[in-house]
Order: C-alpha cells, then structure tokens, then sequence
C-alpha cells in the first residue's frame, strides 16, 4: 500500500539505491512509474504493508516498507529497482562508486581513485558523504549524509592527517 514517504515511521526499514550517474527528469518518470506499480502491491506474506518510495538528488533511490519485510518480499523489492533502472537505462547495482555532497550536488568517485582523489582536495574528512547502509527511515534523516571521516570512508584518509 503505497503512502508519501514523509508518513512512514522512523522505525520503517529502507534500502537505498545509488545511480551510477545523474538521473534525468524522463528516467525519474520511468523509475517512478514502475515503483509506483510495485509499491501499490507491495506485501509480505500476502498482506498489504505501508511502503514508499523517493527519488533524492538525481542519484538515489530509496524504498521504504513499514513492516517486517522478508526475505521474499526484499527479492521482489531488488527484482523492481532491476526493472526500473533497466526500462530508465540506469544502474543501480554499480557498487564501485562513492557520493559526495558538493556544491555542485552530487558528485560520484570511483573507489579505485578515492586516495588519489583526497591527496588532490577533492575530498576529505569533512567532506559530506551519503552512507547508503543506513537502513531505517530514522537513520536516512539523521545520518545518510555525514562527514566521510565518519564512516566506513575513514580507511581512506592517511593517518597523518587524523587529528588525535
């Protein structure tokens, strides 16, 4: 049972879907046509669920379901993102990008350049990084974007440049 995304409870699990690039206002309609249709029939062991979803920063996806989703269920959730990136021409299963919050929005880095792109300034610790692991509504509005030196992207920052 699809409902706006604002009126599910922090409690509500998400899984958060990064494009492999900027999303076009047409790819928004396709992915959202086809997450609309999904969302509307959304259930767990044939029970409807509260669900919802959003489109954020031209790059992410974000699927939301008020419920005890199961395995199944999740399946059919991953097989719809699949299916929506495929009719819009966008990836969503790329794991080998990482978003920044920058003035220019969203930018993607490839895990493969992330030292060579902080010893050029592109990022640093303090930079704003989206930390897709986040898997509560809760988490999402508190916590989805933070400073890379707080997450998983600490590994990356030369420990001389740590401040004890």
């Amino acid at each position: 049972m699809l409902i706006p995304f604002h009126q599910l409870p922090a409690t509500s699990r998400v899984w958060v879907y990064q494009a492999d690039r900027k999303i076009t206002s047409a790819e928004k309609s396709i992915i959202s046509e086809v997450l609309t249709a999904f969302t509307q029939g959304w259930s767990v062991h044939g029970q409807p669920m509260e669900t919802s979803f959003e489109i954020r920063h031209d790059h992410f996806i974000i699927l939301a379901a008020n419920d005890q989703a199961s395995g199944c269920s999740i399946d059919s959730s991953v097989r719809a993102v699949k299916e929506a990136g495929t009719a819009a021409g966008v990836d969503f299963f790329n794991r080998t990008n990482v978003a920044f919050q920058t003035a220019g929005g969203v930018t993607l880095l490839s895990m493969g350049d992330l030292k060579k792109k902080y010893g050029e300034g592109i990022w640093n610790g303090t930079t704003p990084a989206f930390d897709n692991l986040v898997d509560t509504k809760g988490k999402l509005d508190q916590a989805w974007i933070t400073p890379a030196g707080d997450t998983w992207l600490k590994r990356y920052i030369p420990a001389e440049s740590v401040l004890p």
